[in-house]
């Protein structure tokens, strides 16, 4: 994966702020909030670009429980009839 773009990015203070509690309620960092807009507003006027990899996901992975706890314990299926 290429690295990514660093830019400096001036903005009035009350729409950082306004940003930043978008951000907050979305459960994202402002700078990945500001990369979300700015995606979806690419992807709205028909101008994102073809080769546009998809948003890093950030924090901790989920967690998958492994296969054997997937199946209830002492449901086991038995043939018919037995």
């Amino acid at each position: 994966m290429p690295e990514r773009k660093k830019v400096l990015l001036r903005l009035d203070p009350a729409v950082h702020d306004a940003l930043a509690r978008w951000a907050g309620q979305e459960l994202r960092s402002t700078n990945a909030q500001i990369e979300f807009v700015l995606r979806r507003a690419l992807d709205e006027a028909g101008r994102m670009p073809k080769g546009a990899g998809d948003l890093p996901r950030r924090g901790r992975p989920r967690k998958r429980r492994p296969e054997a706890e997937e199946d209830a314990p002492g449901e086991e299926e038995t043939p018919e009839g037995g």
